[in-house]
């Protein structure tokens, strides 16, 4: 219980942090911090959440890493679905906290999108569904391999979460224009459940792409690496 706790309030600091960035400073007159700043945010919260975390629960905050981990061999199968519902959890809790303190501002409008990650009319580029579908799967199979190789035996210890944080923030750099960049289905659900609408309906875009590519990235890893212990 002490790793699924773990994971819900890891998770709910990657949404706050990464989606509070983009809903709050993103665009702020004049010195918003952009889609640099944002990325850096998300990168941000996964180094500092896995350095809390990590000793207590592997900090996976997403469930396609969680996936990915078990289709790489480094992860039980029993585990994956309590580690998702944490995950969700707290990145609902996360956005809950956000929306009381974006509601606080005159103007205020979930239509804006609220951070929600979306395809077509509804991505930042206007980027279509097979462009966003792609992104996504290669953006989460990257990230997955990037997670599995730094947390090797073989890598250096101690700085597995500086790589995993640079990654995402690399990824969110790439493909911030094209959907907002989710690679990460409790980022992506946490958000949506509150915009409801477009957001909902194209949720499923941002569960089964990362799912996918989490899958993808625990198979090439197994590829280069002989030695699937973590």
């Amino acid at each position: 219980m002490k790793a699924y706790l773990a994971e819900g309030i890891g998770t709910f600091w990657l949404v706050l942090g990464g989606c509070g960035s983009a809903v709050l400073a993103a665009a702020f007159p004049e010195l918003g911090i952009g889609f640099a700043g944002v990325a850096l945010a998300f990168g941000l919260t996964v180094v500092t959440a896995c350095y809390a975390i990590g000793p207590i629960s592997g900090g996976h905050l997403n469930p396609a890493i969680s996936v990915g981990l078990w289709a790489g061999g480094r992860f039980p199968a029993n585990k994956v679905l309590p580690y998702i519902i944490a995950q969700v959890i707290g990145g609902l809790l996360a956005a809950g906290v956000l929306y009381l303190i974006a509601s606080g501002k005159a103007g205020f409008d979930l239509a804006s999108g609220f951070a929600s990650n979306g395809y077509g009319e509804h991505s930042p580029g206007g980027y279509d569904l097979r462009a966003v579908m792609i992104c996504e799967v290669v953006m989460t199979m990257m990230f997955v391999f990037v997670v599995m190789g730094s947390t090797s035996k073989k890598a250096p210890a101690g700085f597995a979460p500086l790589a995993i944080g640079l990654c995402l923030t690399l990824i969110h750099l790439i493909s911030i224009p094209v959907d907002n960049t989710s690679v990460n289905p409790a980022r992506s659900t946490a958000v949506a459940l509150f915009v409801g609408d477009w957001a909902v309906a194209q949720l499923w875009v941002f569960w089964l792409a990362p799912l996918v590519g989490g899958v993808l990235g625990g198979w090439l890893y197994r590829l280069v690496d002989d030695n699937q212990s973590a």
